[in-house]
């Protein structure tokens, strides 16, 4: 059962993953932010129109947590996706990804202030070891490579940290379907992202696209919805649920070597410590996992985390929709 629950996460990040070089080919048509906007505004759309087959309309209710709701999809989703596209403009997207390999750490972090659970020693040694490996991939085996990502690499710290606040949030509501979390957040976040949007539009900071633009776009688009909003974000957050959002989050470590696989499929070509990197950061996951379950089989049935009741809801909508 927790080998079949691996498998949401693993979805997720390995969608994550090939989403950034598809990005940054769409950012030489459409700004940072309006690009942003338009995809979750095509997502919001398709999770709600889910949410309200599934669940009517007592789906929508926040039950007396709305503020708690906002915060989280103005964080996870506007902070992390903003970030990210802003980022895309100033370092590559194999560079960008990296990023994304910290969120174990950062994650068990915030659960530490937020819960007060103290990081798991081997989890926490585990997530340390990836972020070497990370390291290496950075650097190319020299810390002069640091100094490469300058305002990219400060921009994906700060969706970094929103993306772990959003991954504890979802923990937080267990009683919820992750459809249900996932369309209110999703909701929240894209209102938003259309404010920034228009504001930095009539501030000149940016140009609305035209329908030319978005024509051209629009397989990035298709991708950028469909897969990495809609069904990797549903499928991350089924995970969160099963996983909790500690485990969960060391798929994330996967990100940048798929990343990695794409650019290296268009040409481009990784020296040593950059493979080394990723081989460590692999075995890291791997380790990490054979950890966690070595401590759910030791774990009473009663104290595990509650499965997600009705997983095709979240992860075949055609199936659901045709119940």
């Amino acid at each position: 059962m927790r080998s079949r629950a691996a498998a949401f996460p693993l979805l997720a990040v390995l969608s994550w993953g090939v989403m950034f070089p598809v990005l940054a080919s769409a950012l030489t048509r459409v700004d940072p932010l309006n690009l942003t906007t338009a995809r979750y505004l095509f997502a919001a759309v398709i999770l709600l129109a889910l949410l309200l087959l599934r669940e009517g309309v007592a789906g929508l209710r926040s039950g007396g947590r709305g503020v708690e709701v906002a915060v989280l999809g103005v964080v996870g989703f506007a902070g992390f996706n903003l970030l990210t596209n802003l980022a895309l403009e100033h370092a590559a997207p194999q560079q960008i990804s990296l990023f994304v390999a910290t969120t174990p750490l950062v994650t068990q972090l915030v659960r530490w202030v937020r819960d007060g659970v103290r990081p798991r020693p081997a989890l926490l040694a585990l997530s340390l070891v990836a972020l070497l490996g990370v390291g290496l991939v950075i650097t190319r085996g020299s810390l002069a490579g640091l100094g490469q990502f300058g305002l990219g690499g400060l921009m994906m710290i700060g969706a970094v940290v929103g993306w772990a606040i959003y991954t504890h949030g979802a923990g937080r509501f267990g009683a919820w379907s992750p459809l249900r979390y996932t369309t209110l957040t999703a909701l929240a976040g894209t209102l938003f992202m259309l404010a920034a949007s228009a504001v930095a539009d009539l501030a000149g900071w940016q140009h609305a696209p035209t329908g030319a633009d978005l024509v051209a776009v629009a397989p990035q688009l298709a991708y950028a919805v469909i897969v990495a909003a809609v069904i990797a974000v549903l499928a991350w957050n089924t995970g969160v649920q099963r996983l909790g959002s500690a485990n969960a989050a060391l798929f994330m470590n996967l990100v940048p070597v798929t990343t990695f696989v794409v650019q290296i499929a268009r040409g481009y070509r990784p020296g040593p410590f950059e493979l080394a990197g990723a081989a460590l950061t692999i075995a890291s996951l791997v380790a990490a996992n054979l950890v966690t379950r070595a401590r759910v089989r030791a774990t009473p049935p009663a104290d595990r985390p509650a499965a997600v009741s009705d997983p095709v809801a979240v992860v075949d909508p055609v199936a659901m929709v045709a119940r």
